[in-house]
């Protein structure tokens, strides 16, 4: 009988047990983003990564640990960012009648529009320059070219 118990420990003490298995899991895997779970030698990886080849590294480096019987891979993969907002630029007739309705109040200013490019000439006051500067990015020209002389 006594026999039969050391050999009881001797097996059990080969044999790895869920918890280090899962700790050498964890120190394996270089994917940030990826969790181990493990009972009775079945790996489970859940997470969120940036691509499939970082959910496939994540199953292989898991799987090289040895007592690892097998793997579930439930990692995701992250969706792209959302492209950046189009910037919109009016069109060389709107911009015309904004800036005409605009430059009612600026009778030393003159403004030429091409191509959503808003090109300035005449006088202005310093102090009114910044005024007229944010009304004109409102209206969303292209590129705004100050050829004013400032008074």
């Amino acid at each position: 009988m006594l026999l039969l118990s050391t050999n009881l420990i001797t097996s059990c003490k080969g044999k790895p047990k869920d918890a280090d298995i899962t700790a050498a899991i964890q120190q394996k895997i270089t994917t940030p983003g990826v969790s181990v779970s493990v009972k009775d030698g079945v790996a489970t990886l859940t997470g969120e990564v940036k691509s499939e080849s970082d959910k496939a590294s994540a199953e292989t480096e898991a799987k090289a640990v040895e007592g690892v019987k097998s793997v579930v891979n439930n990692i995701t993969i992250a969706a792209p960012p959302p492209p950046p907002a189009p910037v919109i630029i009016s069109a060389d007739d709107a911009l015309t009648k904004g800036i005409n309705d605009l430059l009612k109040d600026y009778s030393t200013v003159k403004a030429d529009v091409k191509d959503g490019v808003v090109t300035l000439t005449g006088d202005i006051k310093k102090t009114a320059l910044p005024k007229l500067m944010m009304a004109l990015h409102a209206l969303k020209p292209k590129k705004v070219e100050n050829k004013l002389t400032i008074k």
